[in-house]
């Protein structure tokens, strides 16, 4: 039983009546939202439903850290909309189990460690984006059709709504402080679910968004042929849902790591996700990811092991196989409410209070993140564009970093002591430094304090040595390190550097090792 235990990451330490009631809880917050984004797409709504029991226990108990939530997410959803529309179910089972192959290639692989190229800022962003898209997307339940059209909720039904939603938030905000031996958001869900029951309050409920009652996910090959045209067709789609999927995965990942001050395993994240998404290609899935609203409902009821998953997974389940007709009247206030309570949670409200006292370049990337996390409901783009502009923002502060101090010695050779990295953004600055017409016939261009970083530097070396060649004088480049030298010499068959190497180089480097 032990071994058992370990293979779940469990240990003596679990509080397993904390894990059982965070699963329920976390279960009942996926099914609206499962179902909600397999309608948007136009899938079967239990499409969402089984995705959301497959990835959810798949990656509970293979993924790369405990206490996160899969399952049939809007994120990678939204990317397979287009391929659904233009040729239908079956090519978009085909491309989940792609984008399942793919993701296991870059698990295998070890590439999901590039997450650690996301800065603070492009987090921040991120995650407050979020915040306002879950909150949000609430405010759909506030909406209903009259005579075919979307219409605000008016009247009656809108005080009934609004003051549920209240009722739920008070209880969510208030049980804490009185006891938390269970989860909040568990107790609030329950009282509302009792007092609509009994009063017969009329308010919208789970069956308004879809029927829910169905049997066990069934094995199904996607009916596609196995020709090199329908790769070409679905490739794109798998590609975009696996980097969406792994994309909001491993900043999930990152997100926990931080609440709970715990190391996940990124690469085995990306495995399971893999795997579970091949198993929704199989078995009717729409495929999915991390959710991070849910492991957020997940953390914030006190679970810290894989249990609180595995329990969501199997409720789901047996809800759709036993539990509909009781799931289905759920008010959806109660869950309007929790996920309001999830986005105030989740938003960094931190973030506020540093703006005066972060670089206006930080604050601008949390802003420009947040945006268009909100604006275009691309989580994977928002991040994309945030490490971007990073890069490029530290690129060009490297850049203003070169300089050259200069001096001539007792026998008339020119110094030139090169400060800072040399590299695509800094090769203008560089070549400015140097006075070619007026400097003496020999000069040496120090490189103790620098770095020759890429083939741009290298190109700039090139100019300058034969700006001096053309003027009948000799340039030394001298204390490059050995991976310096090594570039160089990889580019001679490229173009012409002239380097005379410093007889000393050795005695300097061997200097800067100790």
């Amino acid at each position: 039983m032990k071994k058992v235990l370990n293979l779940f990451d469990l240990t003596q330490k679990v509080n397993y009546k904390t894990e059982v009631l965070a699963g329920l809880t976390v279960a009942m917050t996926m099914i609206p939202e499962s179902l909600s984004f397999a309608i948007l797409a136009g899938f079967p709504p239990l499409m969402g439903l089984y995705a959301s029991f497959i990835a959810g226990l798949v990656t509970a108990i293979f993924g790369g850290r405990p206490g996160m939530i899969s399952g049939g997410a809007g994120a990678t959803v939204i990317t397979l909309i287009a391929l659904m529309r233009s040729d239908g179910l079956e090519y978009v089972f085909a491309a989940v189990a792609l984008a399942g192959v793919i993701q296991i290639f870059i698990g295998v692989f070890k590439l999901g460690k590039f997450i650690r190229l996301v800065p603070h800022p492009v987090m921040f962003g991120f995650v407050n984006g979020l915040a306002i898209v879950i909150f949000m997307s609430q405010l759909d339940q506030f909406k209903t059709i009259v005579n075919g059209e979307v219409a605000w909720l008016s009247g009656t039904s809108l005080y009934i709504m609004a003051g549920l939603v209240a009722l739920t938030i008070a209880i969510v905000v208030l049980l804490p402080k009185i006891t938390k031996a269970v989860p909040a958001s568990l107790v609030a869900i329950i009282v509302i679910f009792a007092v609509v029951y009994f009063l017969g309050i009329d308010t919208k409920t789970v069956k308004d968004i879809a029927s829910i009652s169905g049997g066990f996910p069934p094995f199904h090959i996607p009916n596609i042929p196995l020709t090199w045209e329908t790769l070409k067709l679905i490739a794109p789609y798998s590609l975009v849902m696996a980097a969406v999927g792994l994309t909001e995965g491993l900043l999930t990942l990152s997100l926990v790591d931080e609440i709970t001050e715990t190391k996940g395993h990124g690469n085995r994240e990306c495995i399971a996700q893999g795997g579970s998404n091949i198993l929704n290609g199989f078995f009717f899935g729409m495929g999915g990811c991390p959710m991070i609203a849910q492991t957020l409902v997940n953390l914030s009821a006190g679970s810290r092991a894989r249990l609180s998953g595995i329990i969501a997974a199997l409720t789901i389940l047996v809800i759709v196989l036993f539990g509909a007709p009781v799931i289905e009247k759920l008010p959806m206030a109660a869950l309007v409410g929790v996920m309001i309570m999830v986005a105030i949670g989740t938003f960094e409200w931190v973030s506020l209070k540093i703006i005066n006292k972060v670089p206006k370049k930080d604050v601008f990337l949390v802003i420009i993140v947040a945006v268009i996390t909100v604006v275009l409901h691309n989580l994977a783009l928002a991040v994309l564009v945030g490490v971007i502009l990073s890069a490029l923002f530290f690129a060009w502060e490297s850049a203003k970093r070169i300089r050259a101090r200069k001096h001539i010695d007792e026998d008339g050779i020119k110094h030139y002591e090169i400060y800072g990295p040399l590299f695509f953004a800094s090769t203008t600055n560089f070549t400015e430094k140097f006075d070619v017409q007026n400097d003496p016939d020999i000069v040496i261009i120090d490189f103790k304090e620098s770095r020759v970083s890429d083939m741009s530097a290298i190109e700039a070396l090139n100019v300058i040595t034969q700006r001096y060649h053309k003027a009948g004088k000799e340039v030394h480049l001298r204390h490059l390190s050995e991976d310096c030298i090594r570039l160089l010499k990889n580019a001679e068959a490229i173009i012409d550097v002239n380097i005379m190497e410093d007889p000393t180089y050795k005695l300097a480097a061997d200097k800067r090792d100790k």
